[in-house]
């Protein structure tokens, strides 16, 4: 326990056993008034419970903050995320990573407003969530004092927290007793995965554990074809019907879902040092990346396509490893921002069995010429001798070399 105990503490609180055993902790073993903060991301649960567990443990009415944070989720942070095309690895879509500055973002708020001195998060001490939960408090406020109970308390095992939770009154489920066979996390963007079953790369993961795709192999046997529409950068339409960024997202993962598209299996080398297997989803997110990418093909310049697939690598690191609000992050985001300015247009996905096809794109800012790249007669802005002195001069230095080794070898 800290020499100086907080007098209020915001708390991730989800209303689960582990978030509902946290809360009582810091009211035992600090005796510091708990203010509960839960976020809607478009997890999929009722939060309502967690409302009523609160209260039963004791928090004030208006210690409760349950806020609504969907469209914030999308528009401001999936969204700019995307914009850069953002992978981890060659594969994660970082639906977990991009989820945490928010919640960090809007605790810090909170507990300026009811006058806490202190955040708590129920983070493990092995994982990635607890360096991007601290790190986004920390930019934000970093007087600010952080509880991280995994790596303060000294329960050793299931057991234990049972025990302490029955101690305090604390309902405990009958299928909350046993270990979980697997830990879940989930928002509007994707849903994780991992432990427990999924521990051994080398064995297949349960049909059981995937929950945001019908498998491929049960996907309809005729594909779907949507069209979306972009504009700078962002989806805002589909099939010509505008909707609102987590609208958008819901409705893709959908057809996402319905398609059996989105899934990955991955192990990942995670910022603590260790490597994690994981069984993520992301339907919506999967079709998002196929078509913004197949917009940007015909929207942007070579130089721009190519810088922006080097910078998104170091993006990518910067928003696992927990650094979104680091000042890098933000002038990469400028920059790839700018890059955006006339991705606008319509492309057309097929979806089938899985797989994710680009079949169509068009934009009145498009930079495709079909004069210059058509095989049939035409317009003829493109002399086929020019390519003589291109080639001579780019071959020049592979020249000089070859005949430096002919020498050398001679």
């Amino acid at each position: 326990m800290s020499a100086l105990a907080p007098k209020k503490v915001v708390l991730a609180y989800s209303g689960g056993l582990d978030t509902s055993i946290i809360l009582k902790w810091l009211q035992t073993e600090y005796g510091a008034e708990v203010v509960t903060f839960t976020a809607d991301l478009g997890q999929g649960e009722e939060l309502g419970p967690a409302r009523e567990k609160a209260l039963k443990l004791g928090i004030k009415p208006e210690n409760i903050f349950i806020d609504d944070l969907r469209e914030e989720f999308v528009r401001d942070f999936v969204f700019p995320m995307f914009r850069a095309n953002t992978v981890y690895e060659g594969q994660y879509l970082l639906g977990t990573s991009i989820a945490r500055p928010l919640i960090a973002k809007r605790q810090i708020e909170i507990a300026r407003m009811v006058g806490a001195d202190a955040v708590c998060h129920g983070a493990t001490g092995k994982g990635n969530d607890q360096v991007r939960f601290e790190l986004g408090y920390y930019a934000l406020e970093p007087d600010i004092q952080v509880i991280a109970p995994w790596r303060e308390w000294d329960f050793k095992s299931r057991e234990a927290l049972i025990a302490f939770a029955e101690q305090h009154q604390i309902p405990v489920s009958k299928d909350k007793r046993g270990e979980s066979p697997f830990s879940v996390d989930a928002n509007l963007l994707h849903s994780s995965s991992e432990g427990k079953v999924l521990e051994d790369p080398a064995v297949e993961a349960p049909e059981y554990v995937h929950m945001r795709t019908i498998s491929p192999e049960e996907a309809p046997d005729q594909p779907t074809i949507v069209e979306i529409g972009f504009e700078r950068g962002d989806a805002v339409s589909i099939d010509g019907e505008a909707l609102s960024p987590a609208e958008l997202l819901a409705r893709l993962n959908q057809l996402g879902h319905d398609n059996g598209v989105g899934r990955l299996d991955l192990v990942e080398n995670r910022f603590v040092g260790m490597k994690s297997r994981g069984v993520y989803e992301t339907p919506g997110g999967t079709i998002l990346l196929a078509a913004h990418r197949g917009i940007e093909s015909i929207t942007l310049d070579r130089g721009a396509m190519h810088l922006k697939d080097e910078l998104a690598v170091k993006y990518a690191q910067l928003i696992y490893n927990g650094f979104w609000f680091a000042p890098e992050r933000e002038m990469l985001q400028a920059a790839i921002d700018h890059s955006q300015d006339k991705v606008t247009g319509v492309v057309r996905v097929k979806l089938y069995k899985g797989n994710v096809t680009i079949i169509g794109r068009e934009s009145p800012y498009s930079l495709y010429d079909q004069d210059l790249v058509t095989f049939e007669e035409g317009v003829q802005a493109y002399d086929h001798r020019d390519a003589a002195g291109f080639i001579k001069l780019n071959a020049l230095r592979l020249r000089v070399l070859a005949r430096r080794d002919r020498r050398s070898q001679g």
